[in-house]
């Protein structure tokens, strides 16, 4: 925070658009505005605002007020040691801060930040970290449901080096009889094509006996838990600033980023609750863009003999193209950005624990475990399934401890990571869905309220813009007044879209160009809205007489 004490703070504050977001002070008794997405403290307006709240008599701006002042003491008390050459006092390092010139750009001077994480390229057996008879078994399948291939074919399949690494196994293969040479393409060791023996055949049915997986080689149950802690998301951090920039194409106000902002730095849990259409899945997507990076994460692990697969290409966004000759890093990993798994009423409970496939013996991971580093969204909360408690007790321990428990069918739990922002988005009443217990462990409950009549303006504006259709102001009056006013309707951000979409099919039915003309916006009102008076439809929806 920035400590600012001359009259000319005053004056930049009053021309400020003040925050809504120091609790129901700001416009009462304004005391702060923000200089580069940092809060400035004005000290002037601080003890003029003591002032005006012991006049008031208002006990609870008195309070608050008497909290910045013990900021304002102490932050003078580290100027004047400051002045004396001394160091800050215990707890007082945080006020010794370098003020940034207006102009600064957060992201334009930030220095590129190495990757968290990246997987060594595995050059020896011992460096995948699983059995050596796993990597045999995985050598034999390969070869048994491919046919005859080379070397270096199977390299590229399992995504691991063929020199000092695959033609060891080779050799250590051949050398039990298990695979053979019947011939060669191109030059070089990784050219000679081989086969399964008798021997190998029966050891490739024991394999597959074991698991029908085929594919990169799985990565080590302790590889994963190690990439996980790397990639945290706890290390990202949203800033004012940077979440400006993430939501500036949604009109959001500066309360609600000021709540979602926070709630993102905390890495744990959101509650997004309010009527249907006023942005949340919206919302929930846009926190993406705060996280910004890139993760690795592996096609497969091996844990217990078993095989989970873990990159899915329908929830993960790949951001490198897999060849294994541009790229830097262990094959057997993939490059993507930072996962938004989003689920609704299709949630089952089967869903969240491993998913066990008996004609491959394979299994598939639950989504929480897929969304690790990165978000999951379950929207429509309270429209699954299953009875909403029955899902909350699920993430009881999961929502406490930071870590969740899959179960193997051979009976062994294995505890995996929970790191991840878990947001819960419904248009129901969260009393009606959880209980206080349950709703304490979720950290961050934010209302998305319905938007004021200027935001529903600008989001016209900006639907609008979008479609290529002429905005005239004078043309939402007449919206409002006609379809709203009447009705005492509330404003949703999910209207101008809609309503725009609507006219934009009866312009193209009546063969005329769109614009936001009264026709037009009577059509659409009439098919989107159901209006009852007296348990009865609006006139606009009524069937209109015939008259012969």
């Amino acid at each position: 925070m920035l400590f600012l004490t001359d009259q000319g703070a005053v004056d930049e504050m009053l021309r400020s658009d003040l925050p809504d977001d120091c609790f129901a002070y700001g416009r009462n008794y304004p005391h702060h505005f923000y200089v580069n997405g940092e809060k400035a403290l004005v000290v002037r307006a601080v003890y003029s605002g003591i002032k005006d709240a012991q006049v008031k008599k208002d006990e609870v701006a008195l309070a608050h007020f008497q909290l910045h002042d013990e900021q304002i003491r102490a932050w003078a008390q580290d100027m004047e040691r400051q002045r004396q050459g001394q160091p800050p006092l215990p707890g007082q390092e945080h006020l010794r801060k370098i003020q940034l010139p207006p102009d600064w750009d957060e992201d334009e001077h930030k220095p590129p930040a190495p990757p968290p994480f990246t997987p060594p390229i595995p050059f020896t057996v011992s460096d995948l970290d699983i059995p050596q008879s796993f990597v045999e078994d995985m050598v034999v399948r390969t070869l048994y449901f491919k046919g005859n291939i080379t070397g270096g074919q199977i390299a590229n399949f399992l995504r691991v080096p063929f020199y000092g690494l695959l033609s060891v196994v080779i050799e250590q293969l051949r050398a039990q009889e298990l695979i053979d040479i019947v011939g060669q393409v191109g030059l070089g060791d990784a050219g000679y094509q081989f086969t399964l023996t008798t021997k190998g055949q029966q050891r490739a049915n024991d394999a597959i006996e074991k698991t029908g997986y085929s594919g990169p080689m799985p990565v080590s149950y302790n590889d994963l838990l190690a990439s996980i802690r790397a990639q945290t998301i706890k290390n990202l951090v949203v800033t004012r600033q940077s979440i400006r920039k993430a939501f500036a194409d949604l009109i959001i106000s500066d309360l609600m980023l000021n709540n979602i902002g926070p709630a993102v730095n905390s890495a744990s849990s959101i509650f997004f609750f309010g009527a249907a259409g006023n942005g949340k899945t919206s919302i929930a997507e846009r926190i993406t863009r705060l996280m910004g990076d890139s993760i690795f994460v592996p096609y497969a692990i091996e844990a217990d003999g078993q095989i989970i697969k873990l990159y899915d290409p329908i929830n993960h966004e790949a951001i490198d193209d897999g060849d294994m000759q541009k790229i830097d890093y262990d094959a057997r990993w993939i490059r993507i950005k930072r996962p938004v798994v989003v689920v609704g009423g299709e949630l089952t409970m089967q869903s969240l624990d491993l998913i066990y496939n008996e004609n491959s013996k394979t299994y598939e991971a639950p989504f929480q475990m897929k969304a690790n580093g990165g978000i999951f969204l379950i929207d429509d909360f309270g429209r699954q399934l299953m009875r909403p408690m029955e899902l909350l007790n699920r993430w009881i321990v999961p929502l406490e401890k930071r870590y969740d428990y899959l179960t193997l069918v051979t009976g062994k739990k294995l505890e995996v990571p929970f790191d991840q922002l878990i947001v819960f988005s419904t248009n129901l009443d969260p009393a009606d869905l959880a209980d206080e217990a349950f709703l304490r462990r979720i950290k961050y409950k934010i209302n998305i309220i319905d938007p004021s009549e200027q935001q529903f303006r600008q989001i016209f504006q900006l639907v609008c813009k979008g479609k290529k259709v002429p905005y005239d102001d004078k043309s939402i009056d007449y919206l409002i007044k006609r379809w709203y006013v009447p009705f005492s309707r509330p404003f949703r951000s999910c209207q101008p879209r809609d309503l725009l979409e609507q006219m934009v099919a009866m312009s193209k039915y009546t063969m005329e160009p769109c614009t936001l003309s009264p026709d037009l916006i009577d059509s659409a009102c009439s098919t989107y809205f159901i209006n009852f008076k007296d348990n009865q439809p609006d006139e606009a929806n009524r069937a209109r007489p015939s008259f012969s």
